[in-house]
Formats: C-alpha cells, sequence, structure tokens
C-alpha cells in the first residue's frame, strides 16, 4: 500500500539517471584502479571507488539547477546498495543499519573530496584515509596517481556540457588511457 502512494507523490527518476548510474559504476570498476593503483579490491575499496567517481559527478552537477538529478543519482547508488547488500543475504534489519552508515561515510567523503579540489594534500590525505586506510603499508606513487585522476576526471566533468552530463551521453574515459602510471615511474 505504502508503494502505490510513493508512487503516486514521489517523481519517477528520469532512465538517464539509471544509464548514468551504470556507466560511473563500470568507470568505478575499471580493473586499473585495483591493479595499478593498488586499491584494495574488496567491499570497501569497491565501495569507496563508487563513492568518488559518484562524487565527480555530483560535484560538477550542483549548483547548476541539476539538484534533481543529484538526489535521484543518490537514489540510485542507495538503492544498489541495498540490494547488493540483500544479494550478500543481509538480513532486513541489517540492511537499515549499513545503509545508515553507508550514508554518513557518503555524506563525509563528499565533504571530504570536495575540500581536496582545491588542495593536492588534503585530496591525497582523503584519498589515503578513504581508498587504502585497509592497507597496511600504502604505496606513495599509487596515492599520487588516483590523486591526479581525480583532478584531470574534476577538470575533464567541468569542460563537459551540463546536458551531455544528465542526458546520459557522457562516455568515462578508461582510467588506463589517461597516461597516469608513466606519469609516476
Amino acid at each position: 500500500m505504502f508503494g502505490a502512494l510513493r508512487q503516486l507523490f514521489i517523481p519517477k527518476p528520469p532512465s538517464e539517471v539509471e544509464a548514468t548510474y551504470i556507466a560511473l559504476l563500470r568507470a568505478a570498476r575499471n580493473p586499473f584502479f585495483f591493479t595499478a593503483l593498488k586499491v584494495p579490491d574488496t567491499l570497501d575499496g569497491r565501495f569507496e571507488m563508487i563513492v568518488l567517481h559518484l562524487f565527480l559527478l555530483q560535484h560538477r552537477l550542483i549548483g547548476k539547477d541539476n539538484e534533481s538529478f543529484c538526489q535521484f543519482l543518490s537514489e540510485a547508488f542507495f538503492n544498489d546498495m541495498d540490494t547488493s547488500l540483500r544479494e550478500m543475504g543481509v538480513a532486513d534489519t541489517g540492511v537499515s543499519k549499513r545503509i545508515k552508515k553507508m550514508g554518513k561515510a557518503y555524506h563525509g567523503r563528499l565533504q571530504a573530496y570536495a575540500a581536496g579540489l582545491n588542495d593536492a594534500t588534503a585530496l591525497r590525505a582523503a584519498l589515503a584515509r578513504n581508498l587504502y586506510g585497509t592497507v597496511a603499508e600504502g604505496d606513495v606513487a599509487a596515492l599520487n596517481q588516483l590523486g591526479h585522476y581525480v583532478e584531470i576526471m574534476a577538470k575533464n566533468l567541468a569542460a563537459t556540457d551540463t546536458d551531455t552530463l544528465t542526458a546520459a551521453r557522457y562516455a568515462w574515459p578508461d582510467a588506463s588511457t589517461l597516461g597516469l602510471y608513466s606519469r609516476f615511474n
């Protein structure tokens, strides 16, 4: 019953949101991050890469009359996380607790990455804490490469017109083709 009422009062996201989110997922799951850049290939590492890409896109769109698109994108992310938890066998009571924890982490990451876009040291500190926090010994070269990737992508997205981004026509570049690895070796 509540589902039917919700459908009456809450607008359905445009199909472009789902297509945009799927493209974002593909970019975040690029094996290059988990091999060359040494992001842990774990549930936490994958979560962090999705949040990082979501941040990059939403940061570009915020304040440009795209609040509803960004909200729908966030909802797509949390629906995906909910579905993933349930597929892993987490009980209903556990799902809500974990989603709440993910929500706090998500908002914290958005703030930390936004603060780091104009400060390379702060950006790398946030990346080290969030993406490499579970690694016993970090690799400074990999961290610098990932920081450079974030900087390149922020500029790339800033140079892309809003209609391309919100119409699901943006093609995320393959991180392995950006020349990151060669810059630091």
